[in-house]
């Protein structure tokens, strides 16, 4: 672990970022350049006293989680991620489609999202990162590990999966799932994680077989769907969709028709957020 080196690039990244980069408010009166230590220690969910060592050259080596974490908080690309790693005494990650990093680009602009749902998927239908609305909206979809990490895998294998859906749209989403999945593994050159996960559902037994044996296969999400919040019930939205160049990962965004009762359900789910409505 270079301490020094590592105390500097922490540093100037933090100063090179302004608040609207994140997310934030600009706000009055900053004495500094960039972001405060408070702010990047927010971001990234460690303590301001932790992240203040790091810079000052007294931290702890912290651990490939927080490296993660710190990567996303100061908005690094890939270099800047590998950089990292080595600074804190890591090997970097192996770079390849399916990587956690999630794009810089896409993330900046769901930083600039805070009135609709939007999340960051991987081309496993992974949830990489979700905004506030999102989260209120489809529940904390970063939650699950393993294979359950891709909805893919959760829709054939997790009946709560399918609960996020009108029951009339099941066999559509049944489609739009493996096809999507076959997407993913045609790009992965038929191995790796996407050959792991139809290898796991093959096993599960007929309803997987019967669809995967049909090799529909798209990479493109409906223009408009209805989703269900436990406690408001059927929201429709429009579906906007913003790749990164190689595909691998996708900025969704999901707007209502303003004016519309669905507009007005997620005007209060911005409000109540995830707390439970009174009965």
């Amino acid at each position: 672990m270079d301490r020094a080196e590592l105390a500097d690039f922490l540093r100037h990244r933090r100063e090179s970022l302004r608040p609207s980069d994140v997310g934030l408010p600009e706000g009055v009166r900053r004495r500094t350049a960039g972001l405060r230590r408070e702010e990047v220690a927010g971001l990234v969910g460690m303590s301001t006293d932790y992240y203040a060592r790091l810079e000052q050259q007294r931290g702890p080596q912290p651990s490939e989680q927080m490296v993660v974490a710190l990567t996303r908080g100061l908005r690094l690309s890939l270099d800047e991620r590998d950089h990292l790693y080595r600074l804190t005494g890591h090997h970097p990650p192996r770079r390849a489609r399916g990587s956690e990093h999630v794009s810089p680009a896409l993330l900046r602009v769901l930083d600039r999202l805070d009135d609709t749902p939007a999340l960051v998927l991987s081309d496993l239908a992974e949830t990489l990162a979700q905004n506030r609305l999102a989260v209120a909206l489809l529940g904390d979809q970063r939650r699950h590990r393993g294979l359950a990490r891709s909805a893919y895998y959760r829709w054939f294998t997790d009946p709560a999966e399918r609960e996020l859906y009108p029951t009339e749209d099941h066999g559509h989403q049944l489609e739009l799932q493996a096809s999507g999945l076959r997407a993913a593994l045609s790009m992965a050159g038929g191995g790796g994680r996407p050959r792991e996960i139809v290898e796991a559902l093959l096993a599960t037994g007929e309803e997987f077989d019967a669809v995967w044996s049909r090799h529909a296969v798209h990479q493109r999400f409906d223009d408009r769907k209805t989703l269900v919040h436990p406690e408001l019930g059927p929201i429709q939205v429009d579906c906007q969709a913003l790749f990164t160049e190689d595909q691998s990962q996708t900025l969704l965004v999901l707007t209502p028709t303003p004016g519309s009762p669905d507009a007005e359900s997620l005007r209060l789910l911005g409000v109540v957020g995830t707390q439970r409505f009174a009965d």
